[in-house]
């Protein structure tokens, strides 16, 4: 059973869109100009750190005036609608900001102050291959001066914006995998813009190079494999980010056929926003994006029911419930959004190929977001929830699989 919205919250809702709501808009203004000659938001990000975006879910036990999972994947949506690069390549600070809230006291306080100055945290999990599966070739070592950080990530999302990277390594003789947090600025650390997605061009989705890097050893925590929402949490931005694209693809069409003026001999003869067949088209691909944006809201919710202390569940119940919804969302969410970016297509004509338009660009990045964490091994883990009550698994690791498996 999903939590219902009430007017209070939705009044809280639009205080936040008051809030922010310029700083979208401005941010929207050169977007498309931005992917066609691959310039990097930092301005807009910095624009985002000083309206104090990047500080919504910090506690108040810590100082910060924290929103609902609800409010903050909403306000992602908007933000991606504007910009779906700056949206995505902050999906890695708002997880961490997540993190810091599950280690103990004394982490809390070195780190939450941070996020309340506006620092912004990357990450680096991901290598290209030669790891084997839960393990990672990046390696923390002990040297004679301390620990050091050695090795490469790719799909580094957002880490060339950040003032602190936040990598994935495993250390000899210790079990599991460690997240060691290290300076974007420290000597050592080298950060390309080399992503060649064909999507999602400006997220900084590229390399990073750990040469000897130094990590102060309060700046390494173990990677947690328990129940927590860490995985919804972190595929929920994605899904967000994927309304968003659809939001500003069905804007695109409705002022497309609004302003058209030239029709085809094939069709009635109507201006294009009077001819019914046109205005269906329309309407098909909002709701669209209005189910998908109706599927992002309901998991949120249930991300903040998992944690609601009236609920009182614990933190098994509350993982179960959450992970569940988030993953039958991710199952439906991206279908509806690539149709939609697909059909924008189908509401004119041969025009809307031309590249000085750049239309694909909204396929190109909702299909370039649809690709993380593959839609037939979600399903399948629902699937199996349902049949046999396999409890789905949240934490994954990325790398390469033994032979027979």
């Amino acid at each position: 059973m999903t939590t219902i919205a009430t007017a209070a919250t939705e009044s809280r809702y639009q205080e936040l869109l008051d809030r922010f709501g310029s700083v979208f808009a401005k941010i929207a203004e050169g977007a498309r100009e931005r992917e066609q000659n691959r310039i990097l938001p930092f301005e807009q990000v910095q624009w985002l750190k000083e309206a104090g975006f990047t500080t919504l879910r910090v506690p108040e036990s810590h100082g910060g005036t924290p929103i609902s999972h609800e409010h903050l994947f909403r306000s992602l949506i908007e933000l991606a609608a504007a910009d779906s690069n700056v949206a995505h390549l902050l999906r890695s600070h708002f997880s961490f900001v997540e993190t810091i809230s599950l280690q103990p006291q004394e982490f809390q306080d070195r780190w939450f102050p941070k996020v309340l100055q506006g620092q912004i945290f990357g990450n680096a999990a991901t290598e290209r291959g030669g790891n084997a599966l839960g393990t990672t070739n990046t390696k923390l070592v002990k040297t004679d001066d301390g620990w050091v950080l050695r090795g490469e990530k790719y799909y580094t999302t957002g880490s060339i914006f950040a003032d602190w990277v936040v990598v994935m390594a495993t250390t000899e003789g210790v079990e599991g995998r460690q997240y060691a947090i290290v300076d974007r600025n420290a000597p050592g650390v080298q950060i390309l813009d080399d992503w060649d997605g064909f999507g999602q061009p400006l997220t900084g989705t590229g390399t990073a190079i750990f040469t000897d890097v130094p990590v102060e050893s309060e700046n390494i925590i173990q990677r947690k494999v328990a129940s927590t929402l860490e995985p919804a949490f972190f595929q929920l931005c994605l899904l967000s980010v994927l309304v968003g694209i659809g939001k500003a693809a069905r804007n695109e069409a409705a002022s497309i056929v609004a302003q058209r003026t030239r029709t085809f001999n094939t069709g009635s003869g109507s201006l294009f926003k009077d001819d019914p067949q046109i205005q269906e088209l329309v309407g098909r691909l909002a709701a669209n994006v209005f189910a998908a944006e109706s599927i992002v809201i309901t998991a949120a919710r249930e991300l903040d029911a998992a944690l609601d202390p009236q609920l009182g569940l614990d933190p098994d119940a509350a993982y179960l419930r959450a992970e569940l919804a988030v993953q039958q969302a991710h199952v439906a969410t991206p279908k509806l959004i690539l149709d939609a970016t697909s059909e924008l297509f189908d509401v004119t004509g041969a025009s809307a190929v031309s590249t000085s338009k750049s239309l694909d660009r909204f396929w190109r990045n909702a299909r370039t977001v649809a690709t993380h964490n593959p839609v037939a091994f979600k399903a399948r883990s629902v699937g199996d929830y349902f049949i046999n009550g396999t409890i789905p698994t949240g934490l994954n690791s990325i790398g390469e699989a033994k032979a027979g498996k």
